[in-house]
C-alpha cells in the first residue's frame, strides 16, 4: 500500500526560482526550503554565474542577495530588468541596508526580504509571486477566450457581404464614434456590436446591454439613468442607472426603434452633453460611454412617421452598419453548418455524431426568415433528436426537407418558357416530379420518398394536396 504523501510534498512545480548566494551555507538552506515547497531551483554564488543560468533556461523568480564578490545584486538586478523584464526579481539584505532594498524596489525589484531569512517568510513572499503569476496566466487565457468569441473572427463566414460588413466595423472599432447595427431578426447584431467593444480601446470597461423594447415604458427612465431615493412610490433606494454602468466602457441599445419619444430626448442630451440626470435627482453627472444602437426596424420610415426622432437617427447613425440576411449569405451556410454543428455535438454530448456534406444542400436551399438564429436551432434540434450516429435525410425538419423538394422539380425540369403554358405554377412542377417517382417505384411510398430525400409522411401530404392516386386497374380484354 501506498503512503500518501503530505500536499507540501506532490506540490506540482511551480516554476524555477534561482537563488544567487556568496555563502555556500545560506545558498544551499535557502534551496533547501524552496525545494521542500515544491518549487525547481538553480543557484550561483555571483552574478556571473547568475546570468549564466538566466541564459540556459527560463526562470521566474531570481532570490538575490545585495552585497556580492565583483558585482552587486543592484547590477544584476539592472540586467534581469533590461534582459528578462517577465522575470520577478526579489532582493535580499541585512536590517541596516533597508534603504538600499527600497531602492532596489524602485528600480523594478517586487520586493525584499532580510537576514536571516525566515521560513515562513520566505514561503509567503515566493507563493504571492507565483499566485500573481498565475492570476495574470488565467487573465491573459480569458483575454484570449473574449478575443476568441467576441473577435470578429467569430462572425462565421467568407461571403462578400459579410466580409464587407467586418471591414466596416473593424474601422468602426478604432474609434468612439456611435455605431448603428440594422438588420432583419436573428442576424447577429448583439455579437457584431460585442466584437466591436472588445477591439475597441474600451474593452477593459463594461459592455452594457439594454434591450429597449422589453423594459416596461413606466420604467425606462430609471433604468437607463437611475433614481435617487424616494422619488416616486416603490423608490426605496438609490439605484445606478445603466448608463452609469456602463461608464467607461460602451452601451449597446438593443431595438432602439422601440425606444418611447420622450425618452429619445434624454438620449439626444447623453450623446450631445455626456451628462444625465437620474430620477428625482437635482443635477446631473458626467459620463462617459459609447454608445452602439441596433434595430431590425427602419429608422428613416419611422422618421416620417413621426416616430423617431430625426436628430438623435443622425447622432446614432455615426458609422450605419447593415447585416445582411442570411438568404444573401448562401455561401456562408455550409460553414455555419459546421461550426454549429461541432458546437451541439460538444454541449450535448453527441461527439459520435456526424453530418455528411450531401446534405448541405437542404440548408442552402432554404431561405432562414430567421438568419443565423434559426439556423443555429435548427442544427441544435438535428444534433438532440437524431438516433444517430449520421445525420440523415429523415432527421431534418420538414421544412428543409420541402426546401429539397422543390429544388428538386426545379432542377428536374427546363426553366418555364414562352413556349409553355403560361400558367403552370410550381406546385404543378413538384407534382409531375412527384407522379412520376410514384410511376417508376410502382406506387411504393417508402422508395420513392428515399429516391426523392423526404420523409414517407412529407410524400403522403403531397399525393393528398395534389390528389395523386394509384391508378385503377381495369379489365380490358374483349368479351
Amino acid at each position: 500500500m501506498t503512503v500518501m504523501e503530505s500536499p507540501d510534498l506532490v506540490r506540482k512545480k511551480l516554476g524555477t526560482i534561482l537563488v544567487v548566494e556568496d555563502d555556500p551555507s545560506l545558498r544551499r538552506l535557502t534551496q533547501v526550503q524552496l525545494e521542500k515547497l515544491g518549487y525547481q531551483t538553480r543557484i550561483a554564488a555571483d552574478v556571473g554565474g547568475g546570468l549564466d543560468v538566466l541564459r540556459r533556461e527560463p526562470v521566474e523568480l531570481v532570490i538575490c542577495d545585495l552585497h556580492l564578490p565583483s558585482e552587486s545584486g543592484m547590477d544584476l538586478l539592472k540586467k534581469v530588468r533590461a534582459e528578462y523584464p517577465e522575470t520577478k526579481f526579489v532582493i535580499v539584505t541585512a536590517y541596516g541596508s533597508i534603504n538600499t532594498a527600497i531602492e532596489a524596489m524602485k528600480s523594478g525589484a517586487y520586493d525584499y526580504l532580510t537576514k536571516p531569512l525566515h521560513p515562513v517568510e520566505l514561503r509567503a513572499l515566493v507563493d504571492r509571486v507565483f499566485e500573481q503569476q498565475r492570476l495574470s496566466e488565467e487573465i491573459l487565457a480569458l483575454r484570449n477566450a473574449v478575443d476568441q468569441k467576441y473577435g470578429f473572427e467569430s462572425l462565421v463566414g467568407e461571403s462578400a457581404s459579410l466580409k464587407s460588413v467586418i471591414d466596416l466595423a473593424s474601422r468602426a472599432a478604432r474609434t468612439d464614434a456611435a455605431v448603428l447595427i440594422t438588420g432583419e431578426t436573428g442576424t447577429g447584431k448583439e455579437l457584431l456590436a460585442k466584437a466591436i467593444h472588445f477591439n475597441s480601446a474600451r474593452r477593459d470597461r463594461p459592455f452594457i446591454i439594454v434591450n429597449c423594447g422589453s423594459i416596461p415604458r413606466e420604467l425606462v427612465e430609471s433604468e437607463l439613468f437611475g433614481h435617487v431615493k424616494g422619488s416616486f412610490t416603490g423608490a426605496v433606494a438609490h439605484k445606478q442607472g445603466r448608463v452609469e454602468m456602463a461608464a467607461g466602457g460602451t452601451l449597446f441599445l438593443d431595438e432602439i426603434g422601440e425606444m418611447p419619444l420622450e425618452m429619445q430626448v434624454r438620449l439626444l442630451r447623453l450623446i450631445q452633453e455626456g451628462e444625465v440626470q437620474k430620477v428625482g435627482a437635482s443635477g446631473v453627472i458626467s459620463v462617459d460611454v459609447r454608445i452602439i444602437a441596433a434595430t431590425h426596424r427602419n429608422l428613416e420610415d419611422m422618421i416620417r412617421a413621426g416616430m423617431f426622432r430625426e436628430d438623435l437617427y443622425y447622432r446614432l447613425a455615426v458609422i450605419p452598419v447593415e447585416v445582411p440576411p442570411l438568404r444573401q449569405r448562401i455561401d456562408d451556410i455550409p460553414e455555419l453548418v459546421r461550426f454549429f454543428f461541432r458546437q451541439s455535438i460538444q454541449k450535448h454530448h453527441r461527439e459520435d455524431l456526424r453530418i455528411p456534406t450531401s446534405l448541405f444542400g437542404y440548408f442552402c436551399q432554404y431561405d432562414w426568415p430567421g438568419n443565423v438564429r434559426q439556423l443555429a436551432n435548427c442544427i441544435i434540434r438535428i444534433v438532440v433528436l437524431a438516433p444517430g450516429p449520421e445525420i440523415t435525410v429523415r432527421d431534418l425538419p420538414e421544412f428543409l426537407q420541402t426546401a429539397g423538394l422543390t429544388k428538386a422539380a426545379l432542377s428536374s425540369h427546363p426553366p418555364i418558357s414562352e413556349s409553355r403554358t403560361v400558367n403552370q405554377t410550381l406546385d404543378e412542377v413538384d407534382r409531375q416530379v412527384i407522379l412520376k417517382a410514384m410511376e417508376r417505384f410502382d406506387w411504393n411510398q417508402t422508395h420513392a420518398a428515399r429516391h426523392l430525400g423526404i420523409t414517407r409522411k412529407t410524400l403522403r401530404g403531397r399525393l393528398e394536396r395534389y390528389g395523386i392516386r394509384k391508378p385503377e386497374v381495369t379489365d380490358t380484354a374483349p368479351k
